[in-house]
């Protein structure tokens, strides 16, 4: 877009569903922790499809500058956020089906701590687990493959908790982000000095959900002190959305 509004070139989408386009939640990315996997002001899940996306990046003047590109777009036909979009073509070797896609948001912030994701195994961000994790009746082991190949902990067992079986109908009826997961293993782990690693905040999007978790603060109070700046977020996204939102 960018590049598109310097060389005066139109910039056109061709828009398609986002398989968590369902809900929107999360932190939302403060400035100083802005990097290549959070640009914008926006929730850890947004909500928007590609097209709409780039209508509120332009429309907010956060390219470069502040340079707004020549966007048009071509619009899915009979979509809404009501739609529970199952991808044709699985999007990463460690995103292997739906269950994965709808975990993800959930389970990426694991890779700011010691956990492992599942990396290396038939089940990649479908398993959770760690060498000395405590109280978790699962284990795994993970080795070299396509996608993965030196994966945490390769040839280790780890100890954890299988999600393969977790309810496709609960992770789209919930509509937030499972941070239960997260505070559990903090709890369980024996190494809590090195639970955390410098990359958390980038993926967080702010240093306070991490004191937030040392702090031993629940789910629900983690989640309530989101709700302030998704709810300005919500009323800036309503602006550039292009099909029926969710109720």
């Amino acid at each position: 877009m960018e590049a598109c509004a310097e060389n005066k070139i139109t910039f056109l989408v061709l828009d398609r569903p986002n398989p968590n386009g369902f809900y929107v939640d999360g932190p939302v990315m403060q400035k100083e922790y802005m990097s290549y996997v959070g640009l914008h002001p926006v929730p850890l899940v947004h909500g928007m499809t590609v097209a709409e996306y780039a209508r509120m990046v332009n429309g907010q003047g956060w390219l470069k500058d502040g340079v707004r590109c020549n966007l048009i777009h071509i619009l899915c036909e009979g979509y809404t956020h009501n739609s529970y979009y199952e991808l044709l073509v699985n999007p990463s070797p460690n995103l292997p089906n739906m269950k994965a896609v709808y975990l993800y948001p959930s389970l990426g912030l694991f890779e700011g701590t010691i956990i492992s994701v599942g990396r290396g195994t038939d089940h990649p961000f479908q398993v959770i687990g760690h060498p000395a994790l405590q109280r978790a009746g699962y284990k795994f082991k993970p080795k070299s493959r396509p996608g993965a190949k030196n994966p945490p902990y390769k040839g280790e067992v780890c100890f954890g908790h299988d999600l393969t079986k977790f309810n496709d109908t609960i992770l789209k009826n919930f509509k937030h982000i499972y941070l239960y997961w997260l505070t559990g293993a903090y709890k369980d782990s024996p190494d809590k000095q090195h639970f955390f690693n410098d990359y958390f905040n980038f993926l967080a999007g702010n240093a306070a959900l991490k004191q937030q978790v040392k702090d031993g603060l629940s789910e629900d109070e983690i989640i309530d002190s989101w709700k302030q700046d998704l709810d300005t977020f919500k009323k800036i996204r309503k602006a550039y959305l292009l099909y029926p939102d969710f109720e």
